[in-house]
């Protein structure tokens, strides 16, 4: 499991997925002021982690759509601490069971690959998928995901780019 600083109490996470190597310059704009970017995969070459460390810490998992060399080291699930909450990352959740005694701990799962943004309270988790940050898919927004840590709470929002 990663973790990130511990002593401090507030973040802010941009979240992505589905870039598919676009990168709308809305997203850095979007994500200016964050503390950290998670991006949930399909993200379609190193030139997009690369811009967006000058933004940001990046974690990043491969999704069903990276490969190739660069993709090789990227991990297909993540496990992150922040302060006193876990976070889960994964690039396609269905079939994927959240009840195995390993991961009762976790408070929020980031996952992407639908291209449709959610954002669900189940069980005391929140789960997120920020949509597709890159090509529109069928009739569903462009969008990104920040995620808030504060106070031992976690909230969520959908940031649409292009309807």
């Amino acid at each position: 499991m990663q973790r990130t600083d511990s002593q401090k109490d507030k973040y802010v996470i941009g979240v992505l997925s589905d870039t598919h190597g676009l990168l709308r310059p809305e997203v850095l704009a979007i994500f200016s002021s964050v503390d950290l970017i998670l991006h949930a995969g399909d993200i379609g070459g190193p030139d997009i982690l690369e811009s967006l460390e000058q933004v940001a810490p990046v974690m990043a998992v491969r999704g069903n759509m990276d490969y190739g060399s660069w993709a090789e080291d990227l991990p297909k699930i993540r496990r992150l601490a922040l302060g006193e909450k876990q976070l889960f990352v994964i690039h396609d959740a269905a079939g994927f069971h959240m009840d195995s005694p390993s991961k009762t701990n976790i408070h929020v799962v980031v996952s992407g690959h639908t291209h449709r943004s959610h954002i669900e309270r189940r069980n005391g988790r929140l789960y997120l998928n920020p949509g597709s940050a890159g090509y529109r898919r069928r009739l569903y927004s462009v969008s990104v995901g920040l995620l808030r840590i504060e106070n031992g709470c976690t909230n969520a929002e959908i940031v649409t780019i292009e309807p």
